[in-house]
């Protein structure tokens, strides 16, 4: 690849490793595989623990752990200018060409992406999650998600569901948004050597137990699931507010011995809990893409889940069950499954898998993206303003008092400090990066 063409990219968000989830397994996957095609890629993320400072990962992956502390759903607390001096010193530091930034519920992201378009950086922004338009909690973060893709170049959606919702709640330009799922990695994810015994079906649920991953729509329909089938025994891994729920169903209906609970399974343990099953069952009542799904699909298991946000997208019909999120509706969706199990074999599906979804291609993809962003012309700070402007009667005049503020910050930060005096970062070439990827970080011998 040329120099022309090597990216320097920052990854910003507030959800990374230690975390797990689909966001945090979608930037680790995703920058493993740009570094792959010779980019150089930057984590920003806060610090988690005693975590903090500057860490390597798997194949020189380098991430700032910077030291702000979470507030709220491992966010930190929004400060508008006040993280606008580190993040300035990594983006010169790391000569940084263009910023991504991940989840819409991410503080960090939104002001990462707003001090980079106040230095003149192009920026991407990526979309994880599905929002609602009426409730109080999705006003303010569709006022602020407005807000920050109002000068965005481009945007990035996991399913076409999402990039429909995140056009209404936003109001950017439906051509400046891509969709790319999500994708697995199928040499981590392996059905088990021998198929399991029919015998006895086991029922695999892996997710935080939530109310918006339906675990009070477990609570209804496990009771019901044992009841009609007296073979069916259920394996739940997850934790969260709603386990305390979960655990008075079985003890109301003694189902100790048919109802398994696990706890919160760590990542690296995710497959063994996987492969124990037959079907996998996934409650959830709002998704704009599940992983989770694909992790399962590729181990081999059946899926039966809601028919709610993208999940309709995410794999072929014989290998998945819809339903309407009511539960007896998905009781029955389970009965189906059931009948369905002696024609799934483990082996097809996860070759199957292997050609649906790399990550090779959702990094072939999203470089495409950034070629795209790169080449959009540069914008004077009126033509931004304007833009904040169309956002509302008052909130647009509020935003470009903010912009306004944060361009004048940053000129004085050059001012006290030019460019010139911050120390570049030399570029660490490691002699493995050619090889395979590594596990999703699974042990602390992944770092550095």
């Amino acid at each position: 690849m040329s120099e022309k063409k090597r990216y320097r990219i920052l990854m910003v968000s507030d959800f990374f490793y230690p975390n797990f989830g689909g966001v945090e397994s979608h930037i680790y996957y995703l920058s493993q595989c740009l570094l792959k095609l010779g980019h150089k890629v930057v984590v920003l993320t806060h610090s988690y623990g005693n975590r903090s400072g500057v860490r390597y990962m798997t194949n020189g992956l380098k991430v700032y752990y910077v030291p702000w502390k979470p507030l709220f759903m491992q966010s930190v607390l929004p400060t508008f200018s006040g993280t606008l001096p580190i993040m300035r010193t990594i983006l010169v530091r790391e000569k940084i060409s263009l910023v991504h930034g991940h989840q819409a519920f991410s503080t960090l992201c939104h002001e990462a992406l707003m001090h980079a378009r106040t230095m003149g950086y192009k920026v991407v922004f990526t979309d994880h999650s599905l929002y609602g338009f009426a409730d109080v909690g999705s006003i303010h973060m569709n006022k602020v998600l407005q807000f920050t893709l109002a000068d965005a170049t481009k945007a990035i959606c996991v399913s076409h569901t999402s990039k429909e919702n995140t056009v209404l709640r936003s109001g950017i330009p439906a051509e400046k948004v891509y969709v790319i799922p999500n994708a697995v990695d199928t040499a981590m994810f392996k059905p088990a050597p021998e198929r399991l015994s029919s015998d006895q079906i086991v029922i695999v649920v892996i997710s935080r137990l939530v109310y918006r991953k339906g675990a009070d729509l477990l609570v209804e329909v496990i009771p019901e699931v044992c009841r009609l089938h007296p073979n069916v025994r259920f394996i739940i891994g997850g934790d969260g507010p709603k386990r305390v729920r979960l655990e008075e169903m079985r003890e109301k209906h003694s189902l100790q011995d048919r109802v398994e609970m696990l706890g919160a399974v760590p990542h690296a343990q995710v497959r063994s809990v996987l492969i124990s099953g037959h079907i996998f069952l996934n409650s959830s009542l709002t998704e704009a893409f599940c992983i989770a799904i694909l992790e399962a699909a590729s181990c081999g298991l059946l899926t039966v889940s809601t028919r709610v946000g993208g999940v309709p997208e995410v794999l072929p019909d014989d290998m998945i069950v819809l339903a309407e999120p009511d539960p007896g509706v998905m009781v029955q969706a389970v009965g189906k499954a059931i009948t369905m199990l002696p024609n799934i074999d483990p082996q097809v599906m996860h070759l199957r898998m292997k050609k649906l979804y790399s990550w090779h291609d959702v990094a072939k993809r999203t470089e495409r993206v950034y070629e795209r962003a790169l080449t959009c012309a540069d914008q004077s700070l009126l033509e931004r303003l304007s833009r904040y402007l169309a956002c509302g009667a008052w909130a647009g005049k509020l935003f470009c008092l903010v912009m306004i503020i944060n361009y004048l910050f940053w000129c004085l930060l050059k001012l006290w400090q030019p460019d010139e005096e911050i120390e570049e970062a030399p570029d660490v070439q490691l002699s493995h990066q050619r090889g395979e990827i590594s596990e999703f970080a699974t042990e602390n011998g992944n770092m550095k």
